[in-house]
């Protein structure tokens, strides 16, 4: 029976799943639709960009593809929690380190305590203090 499930990927998305035994199934063509990646004969494409799968199998059955092999696959890490119908695909652990590399940080807007936006980015090539805290 299919049911709806969200699923983060840089944007939350709300897709149909089947869950079996707690395994989150999607079917190809939402896969396609909501990821972009198509499965083929020789495995998951995205574009130009195909990544063999060894054990087809555990990938994909008559309920869908399985989003945690699919995840694995990829190469992305995936949280899942399956009682709240939710998940999220993390960034590849490649792309993270091309981004390191580049010892630039990624761009982002927060408010100052005047509530003015301030927007990293508009400060390349000063030095810049970042101060963060967390309560936990």
């Amino acid at each position: 029976m299919s049911e709806t499930f969200t699923l983060i990927d840089g944007e939350p998305r709300v897709i149909d799943v089947t869950v079996v035994d707690g395994s989150v199934r999607i079917a190809p063509e939402a896969l396609e639709a909501s990821l972009g990646w198509k499965l083929q004969p020789e495995g998951l494409c995205r574009g130009a960009v195909c990544v063999p799968v060894a054990d087809r199998e555990a990938l994909v059955d008559a309920t869908g593809v399985d989003l945690a092999a699919f995840a694995g696959a990829v190469g992305r890490p995936l949280a899942l929690d399956v009682g709240e119908r939710a998940g999220a695909l993390g960034t590849a652990c490649a792309d993270r380190q091309q981004q390191l590399a580049t010892l630039e940080a990624p761009d982002f807007t927060l408010p100052d305590l005047a509530g003015r936006m301030h927007t990293l980015s508009e400060h390349r090539g000063k030095k810049v203090l970042l101060i963060a805290y967390a309560s936990w």
